[in-house]
Protein backbone atom coordinates (compact mmCIF):
# COMPACT_ATOMS: atom_id res chain seq x y z
CA UNK A 1 0.00 0.00 0.00
CA UNK A 2 2.91 2.35 0.69
CA UNK A 3 4.01 2.00 -2.92
CA UNK A 4 0.59 1.98 -4.54
CA UNK A 5 -0.22 5.67 -3.97
CA UNK A 6 3.03 7.20 -5.34
CA UNK A 7 2.99 4.75 -8.26
CA UNK A 8 -0.60 5.73 -9.06
CA UNK A 9 0.20 9.46 -8.88
CA UNK A 10 3.29 9.14 -11.06
CA UNK A 11 1.50 6.87 -13.53
CA UNK A 12 -1.34 9.38 -13.87
CA UNK A 13 1.24 12.11 -14.51
CA UNK A 14 2.90 10.02 -17.25
CA UNK A 15 -0.43 9.23 -18.92
CA UNK A 16 -1.61 12.84 -18.82
CA UNK A 17 1.67 14.07 -20.27
CA UNK A 18 1.58 11.64 -23.18
CA UNK A 19 -2.11 11.76 -24.03
CA UNK A 20 -2.04 15.56 -23.94
CA UNK A 21 0.48 15.67 -26.82
CA UNK A 22 0.34 12.09 -28.19
CA UNK A 23 3.79 12.61 -29.70
CA UNK A 24 5.19 9.20 -28.80
CA UNK A 25 2.05 7.25 -29.68
CA UNK A 26 1.60 8.88 -33.07
CA UNK A 27 5.26 8.58 -34.07
CA UNK A 28 5.40 4.96 -32.90
CA UNK A 29 2.22 4.00 -34.75
CA UNK A 30 3.42 5.62 -37.97
CA UNK A 31 6.80 3.94 -37.66
CA UNK A 32 5.42 0.44 -37.07
CA UNK A 33 2.83 0.85 -39.83
CA UNK A 34 5.56 1.79 -42.30
CA UNK A 35 7.68 -1.20 -41.23
CA UNK A 36 4.78 -3.68 -41.53
CA UNK A 37 3.68 -2.30 -44.90
CA UNK A 38 7.23 -2.39 -46.26
CA UNK A 39 7.70 -5.97 -45.09
CA UNK A 40 4.38 -6.96 -46.62
CA UNK A 41 5.10 -5.45 -50.05
CA UNK A 42 8.73 -6.58 -50.08
CA UNK A 43 8.04 -10.23 -49.27
CA UNK A 44 4.50 -10.45 -50.75
CA UNK A 45 3.93 -13.59 -48.65
CA UNK A 46 1.50 -16.38 -49.36
CA UNK A 47 -0.81 -17.53 -46.55
CA UNK A 48 1.63 -20.26 -45.52
CA UNK A 49 4.60 -17.89 -45.55
CA UNK A 50 2.64 -15.25 -43.64
CA UNK A 51 1.93 -17.74 -40.87
CA UNK A 52 5.63 -18.58 -40.67
CA UNK A 53 7.23 -15.14 -41.00
CA UNK A 54 4.47 -12.73 -39.97
CA UNK A 55 4.82 -13.16 -36.19
CA UNK A 56 8.59 -12.65 -36.32
CA UNK A 57 8.21 -9.50 -38.40
CA UNK A 58 5.53 -8.23 -36.02
CA UNK A 59 7.73 -8.61 -32.96
CA UNK A 60 10.71 -7.14 -34.80
CA UNK A 61 8.60 -4.09 -35.63
CA UNK A 62 7.44 -3.87 -32.00
CA UNK A 63 11.06 -4.00 -30.83
CA UNK A 64 11.94 -1.06 -33.07
CA UNK A 65 8.84 0.77 -31.88
CA UNK A 66 9.74 0.06 -28.27
CA UNK A 67 13.22 1.47 -28.76
CA UNK A 68 11.68 4.62 -30.22
CA UNK A 69 9.07 4.98 -27.48
CA UNK A 70 11.20 4.02 -24.47
CA UNK A 71 14.11 6.32 -25.21
CA UNK A 72 12.40 9.55 -24.01
CA UNK A 73 11.19 7.92 -20.77
CA UNK A 74 13.89 9.61 -18.72
CA UNK A 75 15.47 12.10 -21.12
CA UNK A 76 12.39 14.33 -21.05
CA UNK A 77 12.71 14.51 -17.26
CA UNK A 78 16.10 16.20 -17.56
CA UNK A 79 15.05 19.59 -18.97
CA UNK A 80 13.70 20.91 -15.64
CA UNK A 81 15.54 18.45 -13.38
CA UNK A 82 12.25 16.65 -12.80
CA UNK A 83 13.99 13.37 -12.04
CA UNK A 84 16.14 15.03 -9.39
CA UNK A 85 13.00 16.45 -7.76
CA UNK A 86 11.35 13.03 -7.83
CA UNK A 87 14.41 11.47 -6.21
CA UNK A 88 14.22 14.06 -3.42
CA UNK A 89 10.55 13.30 -2.78
CA UNK A 90 9.72 11.07 0.24
CA UNK A 91 8.92 8.01 -1.90
CA UNK A 92 10.69 4.78 -2.67
CA UNK A 93 12.89 5.07 -5.80
CA UNK A 94 11.36 1.87 -7.15
CA UNK A 95 8.03 3.75 -7.37
CA UNK A 96 9.49 5.96 -10.11
CA UNK A 97 10.65 2.97 -12.12
CA UNK A 98 7.38 1.09 -11.58
CA UNK A 99 5.33 4.05 -12.81
CA UNK A 100 7.54 4.41 -15.88
CA UNK A 101 7.27 0.69 -16.63
CA UNK A 102 3.49 0.73 -16.31
CA UNK A 103 3.19 3.86 -18.46
CA UNK A 104 5.36 2.42 -21.22
CA UNK A 105 3.45 -0.85 -20.98
CA UNK A 106 0.16 1.01 -21.49
CA UNK A 107 1.52 3.03 -24.41
CA UNK A 108 2.84 -0.06 -26.19
CA UNK A 109 -0.41 -1.97 -25.63
CA UNK A 110 -2.44 0.89 -27.10
CA UNK A 111 -0.17 0.91 -30.15
CA UNK A 112 -0.49 -2.88 -30.51
CA UNK A 113 -4.28 -2.84 -30.28
CA UNK A 114 -4.38 -0.34 -33.14
CA UNK A 115 -1.83 -2.28 -35.21
CA UNK A 116 -3.27 -5.78 -34.81
CA UNK A 117 -6.11 -5.34 -37.36
CA UNK A 118 -3.65 -3.79 -39.84
CA UNK A 119 -1.22 -6.65 -39.31
CA UNK A 120 -3.97 -9.23 -39.83
CA UNK A 121 -5.16 -7.52 -43.03
CA UNK A 122 -1.70 -7.13 -44.54
CA UNK A 123 -0.66 -10.72 -43.86
CA UNK A 124 -4.07 -12.31 -44.45
CA UNK A 125 -4.23 -13.82 -40.96
CA UNK A 126 -7.32 -14.50 -38.87
CA UNK A 127 -6.90 -13.19 -35.34
CA UNK A 128 -10.45 -13.35 -33.97
CA UNK A 129 -10.42 -17.15 -33.32
CA UNK A 130 -7.22 -16.83 -31.26
CA UNK A 131 -7.69 -13.28 -29.95
CA UNK A 132 -7.73 -14.20 -26.25
CA UNK A 133 -4.54 -16.24 -26.39
CA UNK A 134 -2.89 -13.69 -28.68
CA UNK A 135 -3.62 -10.89 -26.22
CA UNK A 136 -2.08 -12.99 -23.42
CA UNK A 137 1.12 -13.42 -25.45
CA UNK A 138 1.18 -9.72 -26.31
CA UNK A 139 0.76 -8.78 -22.65
CA UNK A 140 3.62 -11.01 -21.52
CA UNK A 141 5.92 -10.00 -24.37
CA UNK A 142 5.12 -6.31 -24.05
CA UNK A 143 5.72 -6.44 -20.30
CA UNK A 144 9.17 -7.91 -20.95
CA UNK A 145 9.95 -5.14 -23.44
CA UNK A 146 8.64 -2.47 -21.06
CA UNK A 147 10.62 -3.69 -18.04
CA UNK A 148 13.97 -4.12 -19.77
CA UNK A 149 13.50 -1.05 -21.96
CA UNK A 150 12.59 1.23 -19.07
CA UNK A 151 15.47 0.01 -16.91
CA UNK A 152 18.03 0.57 -19.64
CA UNK A 153 16.47 3.88 -20.61
CA UNK A 154 17.18 4.95 -17.03
CA UNK A 155 20.75 3.65 -17.19
CA UNK A 156 21.54 5.18 -20.58
CA UNK A 157 19.79 8.53 -20.00
CA UNK A 158 23.02 10.13 -18.77
CA UNK A 159 25.24 8.62 -21.47
CA UNK A 160 26.65 10.75 -24.27
CA UNK A 161 25.47 8.43 -27.07
CA UNK A 162 22.22 7.34 -25.41
CA UNK A 163 20.27 7.21 -28.71
CA UNK A 164 22.62 4.48 -29.94
CA UNK A 165 23.27 2.85 -26.57
CA UNK A 166 19.68 1.87 -25.73
CA UNK A 167 19.06 -0.37 -28.79
CA UNK A 168 22.46 -1.99 -28.34
CA UNK A 169 21.63 -2.85 -24.73
CA UNK A 170 18.10 -4.03 -25.50
CA UNK A 171 18.80 -6.46 -28.32
CA UNK A 172 20.95 -9.03 -26.47
CA UNK A 173 18.89 -9.07 -23.27
CA UNK A 174 15.51 -9.19 -25.01
CA UNK A 175 16.45 -12.02 -27.37
CA UNK A 176 14.93 -14.82 -25.19
CA UNK A 177 11.67 -12.88 -24.75
CA UNK A 178 11.47 -11.99 -28.45
CA UNK A 179 12.10 -15.58 -29.54
CA UNK A 180 9.49 -16.88 -27.09
CA UNK A 181 6.96 -14.21 -28.16
CA UNK A 182 7.46 -14.88 -31.86
CA UNK A 183 7.26 -18.67 -31.42
CA UNK A 184 4.15 -18.43 -29.26
CA UNK A 185 2.50 -16.08 -31.76
CA UNK A 186 3.46 -18.30 -34.71
CA UNK A 187 1.87 -21.29 -32.98
CA UNK A 188 -1.43 -19.44 -32.78
CA UNK A 189 -1.54 -19.05 -36.56
CA UNK A 190 -0.85 -22.71 -37.32
CA UNK A 191 -3.56 -25.11 -38.44
CA UNK A 192 -4.83 -25.99 -35.88
CA UNK A 193 -3.75 -23.11 -33.62
CA UNK A 194 -1.82 -24.05 -30.50
CA UNK A 195 -0.18 -22.10 -27.71
CA UNK A 196 2.90 -23.97 -26.50
CA UNK A 197 3.14 -23.80 -22.68
CA UNK A 198 6.94 -23.78 -22.85
CA UNK A 199 7.02 -20.35 -24.55
CA UNK A 200 4.46 -18.93 -22.14
CA UNK A 201 6.61 -20.26 -19.30
CA UNK A 202 9.73 -18.61 -20.75
CA UNK A 203 7.94 -15.26 -20.98
CA UNK A 204 6.50 -15.53 -17.47
CA UNK A 205 9.92 -16.46 -16.04
CA UNK A 206 11.60 -13.62 -17.94
CA UNK A 207 9.11 -11.07 -16.62
CA UNK A 208 9.38 -12.39 -13.06
CA UNK A 209 13.19 -12.33 -13.05
CA UNK A 210 13.49 -8.80 -14.38
CA UNK A 211 10.71 -7.47 -12.16
CA UNK A 212 12.55 -8.91 -9.16
CA UNK A 213 15.86 -7.40 -10.27
CA UNK A 214 14.18 -4.02 -10.78
CA UNK A 215 12.60 -4.24 -7.33
CA UNK A 216 15.91 -5.09 -5.65
CA UNK A 217 18.17 -2.64 -7.49
CA UNK A 218 15.78 0.18 -8.44
CA UNK A 219 17.49 2.78 -6.27
CA UNK A 220 20.92 2.04 -7.74
CA UNK A 221 19.57 2.02 -11.30
CA UNK A 222 18.29 5.58 -10.91
CA UNK A 223 21.55 6.72 -9.39
CA UNK A 224 23.45 5.43 -12.42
Amino acid sequence: MALARPIGILLAKELRTEFRTRELLVSTLVFVLIVLVLFSFTFDPTTTEARRFGPGLLWLALLFAGSLMLHPSFTREQSNDTLVALRLAPIEPVSILAAKILANFCFLLVAELVLLPVFAALYNLRILPVLGRLVAVLVLGTLALSIVGTVFAAISSQARMRELLLPLLLLPLLTPALVASAEATAGLFEDPPALAPVWVGVLAAFDTIFLTVTWLFGEYLLEE
